[in-house]
């Protein structure tokens, strides 16, 4: 009799362990926060979906093409959606897949991105309108879409922006124009979002190993849109020659690191300057502080020297208490 109230015993006991493992389980099944990163099927977004599905974050993963979806769906933590982030009817019909997973969303990165390359004075306006429909309008049409799900769980929205936003480099007019928009957008779209909970920012790579310069070189070869019949012969020639040389660079693992920071930190700075070297971050901070002296020279209220380290010394004092 002892016998078999011991064997009933440790039954019961085993049920109550595996049940209690299951609900466990069940429990951070549906405590995951989950993310959605545009252009995830490669370069920068790719990493980003790997790095952050790989602690502890669940990742709805945007692709623009329904081929790209198979590969995704093979990583844990991830589920691939598609849509165009010009396409409205399609980002809403995105919209109800996360709704129907009900798992809420915390994070939105509007990561999809293209480059146009040209000069100013011969590019056509169409391609500049396709470069800000896709980095400029894109973010805004995602990110509106997702904002009452993100408003929610009172969480954060990024985007992709460059170094580009900050520099603007020859024949780079139109993508720099691009990321300029995004900077302003994350400053405005920050203050307006900041009395619902929702923090916003911005994430600025330098050059890294992607997909870009040869989806471009592609675009610009099969539109033809910068002829070699350009003023600009030689420096059409020099950049079509280094276009696909992007896919070599390094590394963006540094970029999806700080993605995975922003979402973890109690924290989070507003803008994310990542670069692989310490001459494209200084080029940048160098020509950021140049803009403040080309704005303050010879204009009716300039500052003095004293007066500008003055305020220098200020500004650093208010992010050293951030």
């Amino acid at each position: 009799m002892m016998t078999h109230l011991k064997t009933l015993f440790y039954v019961l006991l085993l049920a109550c362990f595996t049940s209690f493992q299951f609900a466990n389980a069940d429990d951070s099944k549906q405590s995951q926060k989950a993310i959605l990163i545009t252009g995830a099927s490669s370069g920068i977004g790719l990493s980003m979906t790997k790095l952050l599905s790989q602690n502890g974050f669940y990742i709805y993963a945007g692709v623009l093409h329904k081929e790209e979806m198979a590969a995704l769906d093979k990583l844990e933590n991830v589920k691939a959606v598609q849509f165009d982030v010009r396409n409205q009817a399609q980002i809403d019909a995105a919209v109800k897949v996360v709704e129907g997973e009900g798992k809420g969303l915390y994070g939105l990165i509007n990561n999809a991105g293209v480059s146009i390359f040209g000069p100013m004075l011969e590019l056509p306006v169409e391609q500049v309108k396709y470069q800000m429909d896709v980095n400029v309008y894109g973010p805004m049409r995602v990110s509106q879409a997702f904002a009452p799900l993100i408003m929610q769980s009172k969480g954060r929205i990024a985007t992709t922006g460059s170094i580009a936003g900050i520099l603007s480099p020859q024949f780079m007019g139109a993508y720099s124009m691009s990321k300029h928009a995004i900077e302003a957008y994350t400053d405005a779209f920050a203050q307006e979002m900041a009395g619902f909970g929702v923090s916003v920012h911005v994430i600025e790579p330098g050059n890294y190993g992607t997909n870009i310069g040869n989806a471009a070189k592609k675009r610009l070869l099969d539109m033809d849109y910068w002829p070699a019949t350009t003023r600009y012969g030689k420096a059409r020639s020099h950049l079509l020659g280094r276009l696909d040389q992007t896919e070599k660079g390094p590394d963006p693992i540094d970029v999806a690191e700080a993605a995975l920071q922003l979402m973890q930190s109690e924290n989070p700075k507003i803008r994310y300057m990542v670069t692989a070297t310490p001459a494209q971050a200084e080029i940048t901070l160098r020509r950021q502080l140049s803009k403040m002296l080309e704005l303050n020279a010879q204009q009716k209220h300039e500052l003095s020297r004293d007066q500008l380290i003055k305020l220098l010394d200020e500004e650093l004092g208010k992010n050293q208490k951030k």
